[in-house]
């Protein structure tokens, strides 16, 4: 079993910077084993951190990681997100509730908002802070969040914990402005589609340099997000072979002149931009 390296969140607590996504579980019956099993494969080689949202496959996906980690919860870091259409303060409380019931826990180790609706933060933060009171959720955070938006944020509440957002070598907007500001605040920042979800895998500079590496193009997108502090990814498989590859990217140290080469063929960018999401 590996041991995962940790970062801090704000309120001290240390979360793994190796988790697994599940976005497009649940989905389809004929695809749940292989799902529950990549997700067990994880927790055997000791990944703790897990990723899910009511939005995906419908509470499929909460239903799938409830299954996987059935017996061993209390090994498992559980983050889950409520969308904005039920982040009004007795919907939030309701939607959070229908997910501790579909993920058969009675507590999420982090909520997040998944992303700005038209409901009042205010509102959202209230509803967060009544769901950490009656201990159904231990801490909060957002997703999709842009510096602004933490900066609106901040000004009602220092308690989010995290932003999850878009991040991989092709979305690095977040350099100019975001992830500063989250590391300024020591805050993690989750990033989500860490390998444009397979898209990055056949780009030759990123195979020339995992040649180099005797590792897989997929590590190298994945350490190079993880070279950043308090970077989190979270990557999605449904291949139990493929989690334990992909976790073969913390065994990787990428050199300056790796870096070098990444940033010419994926430019860092030199402006602010409006922030990715898919």
């Amino acid at each position: 079993m590996r041991e995962i390296p940790t970062t801090p969140l704000p309120d001290g607590t240390l979360i793994p910077v190796f988790g697994l996504g599940t976005w497009k579980m649940g989905e389809r019956s004929s695809d749940i084993p292989a799902e529950i099993a990549a997700l067990r494969a994880g927790l055997d080689e000791g990944v703790t951190l897990f990723d899910t949202a009511e939005m995906y496959g419908s509470g499929g996906a909460e239903r799938v990681l409830g299954e996987a980690i059935a017996g061993r919860r209390d090994d498992t870091f559980l983050v889950s997100k409520v969308l904005p259409s039920n982040a009004g303060r007795a919907k939030a409380i309701t939607a959070c509730e229908a997910s501790l019931r579909r993920l058969n826990t009675d507590r999420l180790d982090l909520y997040l908002l998944h992303w700005r609706g038209s409901v009042p933060l205010s509102e959202t933060v209230r509803a967060f802070d009544d769901l950490v009171t009656a201990g159904k959720i231990l801490r909060w955070g957002v997703s999709n969040f842009d510096p602004a938006d933490m900066v609106e944020l901040d000004a009602l509440s220092k308690r989010c914990a995290a932003n999850q957002v878009l991040y991989n070598l092709t979305r690095r907007g977040i350099e100019f402005d975001l992830l500063p500001q989250a590391q300024r605040r020591s805050m993690p920042i989750m990033a989500y589609s860490p390998i444009e979800q397979g898209a990055l895998l056949d780009h030759p500079t990123l195979a020339e340099i995992a040649r180099n590496h005797a590792a897989t193009p997929a590590q190298i997108a994945l350490a190079w997000v993880l070279r950043q502090p308090g970077a989190v990814a979270i990557p999605k498989t449904s291949n139990a072979e493929r989690v334990s590859e992909n976790l073969g990217a913390l065994d990787i140290e990428l050199t300056e002149t790796d870096i070098a080469k990444l940033d010419k063929a994926f430019p860092p960018p030199r402006r602010k931009a409006s922030l990715e999401m898919i």
